[in-house]
């Protein structure tokens, strides 16, 4: 409120003129002053709301001047001790564990490693889901801790081992087509099986086919034929003894067998390469028997 004062000179008769005063009520009085005062503390009520909302922020994400909780910010990027769970994507350049320990990647539904170009295109994924892993990529390629190809694999093939293929298990490794290398070798102390089932197993060479046993036996065994061919060089059977138990014994020509006199049998070759046995005699008696 201002008050406001008029005072007037003295007349010619020496006394004061009387005073006259105005009076002005400026300011927000009534229903618009408590209106105000309430909107004022509603303001102070939010900002204590929001004061300890940030409070209690603080202390449940554990924010402290090196990060957040296990979460630290250092000059080489970030480090999280324990375990975290990722809602969303996650971008980064590379990812490591400690020394101690191993780095575990868990997911309900799938694990998937993105790889993109500067347009934000994928060229190489990496996806391990529940019942199967996927890649793809322009090549594949699996290392040891030396440096050397374990697993290689891109548009023109696979490559397993460096120069070897090893596969453990109890039958060993199964293969539906052909397959080409220069070297079949057991692990030592093991034997080497080449088996097929339900077809027929057939060995080609250029140059020759070695079959060699250091130590133990050469068993080949088929139930119909063995064909052992070379179209231009000679079939060698290198050892100390080469039995043949089950060879026939061949019927004479004739009923009579006067040169079967001997309790020996000689080892007789038909024209068409079938073996068979005779019984020896003076001389050779492969051409009276009638088994060729």
């Amino acid at each position: 409120m201002v008050r406001e004062q008029y005072l007037t000179t003295t007349d010619e008769s020496g006394s004061l003129a009387p005073i006259t005063e105005y009076f002005y009520m400026i300011g927000i009085y009534g229903w618009r002053k408590r209106c105000l005062y309430l909107f004022v503390l509603l303001l102070l009520i939010i900002l204590v709301v929001n004061f300890a909302l940030t409070i209690w922020i603080l202390r449940v994400m554990w924010f402290n001047t090196e990060g957040m909780g296990y979460l630290q910010v250092n000059a080489d990027g970030l480090r999280l001790e324990g375990e975290s769970d990722f809602l969303f994507p996650l971008y980064a350049q590379e990812i490591d564990s400690r020394e101690d320990s191993a780095l575990l990647v868990h997911s309900s539904e799938n694990v998937t490693l993105n790889t993109r170009n500067a347009n934000g295109d994928v060229i190489g994924s990496v996806s391990v889901g529940p019942s199967q892993a996927e890649g793809f990529g322009q090549h594949f390629n699996i290392s040891s801790n030396h440096d050397e190809n374990v697993f290689y694999a891109d548009a023109n093939g696979a490559v397993v081992g460096k120069g070897k293929l090893r596969v453990t298990g109890p039958e060993g490794a199964f293969f539906e087509h052909s397959v080409r290398t220069p070297l079949l070798k057991a692990v030592l102390n093991k034997e080497l099986r080449l088996e097929s089932p339900t077809r027929s197993l057939s060995m080609d060479a250029p140059k020759g086919i070695h079959v060699k046993a250091l130590a133990g036996n050469v068993d080949v065994t088929a139930r119909f034929d063995i064909h052992l061919h070379s179209t231009a060089g000679l079939v060698i059977l290198d050892a100390e003894s080469v039995r043949l138990p089950t060879l026939p014994v061949g019927e004479a020509r004739t009923s009579g067998d006067s040169q079967g006199m001997y309790n020996t049998y000689e080892v007789c070759v038909c024209p068409s390469g079938k073996f068979f046995i005779s019984r020896a005699g003076v001389s050779s008696t492969c051409s009276e028997r009638q088994d060729c």
